[in-house]
């Protein structure tokens, strides 16, 4: 599936909530949806959610205007708010087979589709739970499971990993990643960036409802440097002082910047991977004991700092 949001506009009175946005991502994807509170993410997804609908623009799944079809368009996609609606007198189990019988699954399907979701997500030991008795962490693989209940292709989730422990977050990435591999597309709004870089395919960035940066996270990383040699980042760890490591870095022809960073030594080395293994052997023959040369992935937080003002609307 081929997710493409062209043009669009939002506006509340006076507020401009998303301001001529287009990006596009598709199946086995997962974008991270970034941008500083009241940028308009949420608004965003409302309309791809077909909850909203947009003053402008359109978007599109596989060629379908889901502005002019919007019944067709819910069959595609899952959408997962920020927080899940407390039902007091609900079971997990219960809800679940509301939702499945609200999209039309029927007998032996709804059953096993329950079942297979409740299996995939780690509820069959709480399916006779309460809804009001659960955990932030439950909550939300309620939430997730209701989204996956008629398996859309496309996901939209709306800061799922808010409140979460720890352990919750690493196993929300795990079935995330999962889903991807099994060919859905997933769009993802969440404060959380480490995490985000972790296991996002690409980014969209936004402020004030207006598009920064959008595309896989090797395009975001080297925007503006298209037209330039390509350069890997690599941090190192020598068994020698950091300073005099971080000096012998700026004064050799390949690194263009390096920097200090906790007991390592960041830089970024022109040219391909050929150019790393040559300064691997430059350091040695200065005499550095090197324990740990990697390349790293750019940093998605500084990456964020760098192109937001921090506005809000």
């Amino acid at each position: 599936m081929h997710i493409h949001v062209d043009n669009l506009y939002k506006s509340f009175g006076k507020t401009q909530a998303v301001n001529d946005l287009s990006f596009s991502f598709e199946s086995g994807q997962i974008f991270a949806f970034v941008g500083p509170n009241g940028s308009g993410k949420t608004t965003t997804m409302r309309i791809m959610a077909t909850l909203d609908t947009p003053d402008q623009g359109r978007c599109r799944f596989d060629g379908l205007n889901i502005i002019h079809y919007p019944e067709k368009a819910r069959q595609l996609i899952g959408y997962m708010p920020d927080n899940l609606p407390t039902h007091r007198d609900l079971s997990v189990h219960d809800y679940l087979d509301f939702f499945a019988r609200a999209y039309g699954l029927r007998g032996r399907r709804r059953k096993g589709m329950i079942d297979q979701i409740e299996d995939f997500t780690n509820l069959k030991g709480i399916r006779d739970k309460m809804l009001k008795a659960l955990s932030k962490g439950m909550k939300q693989r309620v939430s997730l499971a209701r989204a996956l209940i008629h398996d859309p292709p496309l996901l939209l989730m709306d800061e799922p990993a808010a409140g979460l422990d720890p352990r919750a977050r690493v196993e929300l990435r795990e079935l995330l990643r999962a889903l991807a591999d099994q060919g859905k597309a997933i769009l993802i709004s969440s404060h959380i960036l480490t995490e985000l870089a972790e296991m996002a395919d690409g980014a969209v960035i936004i402020e004030r409802g207006k598009l920064l940066r959008a595309g896989t996270l090797d395009q975001i990383y080297n925007h503006g440097r298209e037209d330039q040699e390509p350069y890997q980042h690599v941090a190192i760890r020598t068994r020698d002082d950091n300073d005099r490591l971080h000096r012998a870095l700026l004064e050799m022809p390949s690194v263009k910047q390096a920097r200090l960073a906790g007991n390592h030594v960041e830089a970024e080395v022109v040219g391909d991977e050929d150019a790393a293994c040559e300064l691997i052997a430059e350091l040695l023959d200065k005499g550095f004991r090197v324990i740990e040369f990697k390349q790293v992935q750019a940093d998605l937080e500084q990456l964020f700092m760098d192109v937001t003002k921090g506005d809000v609307q």
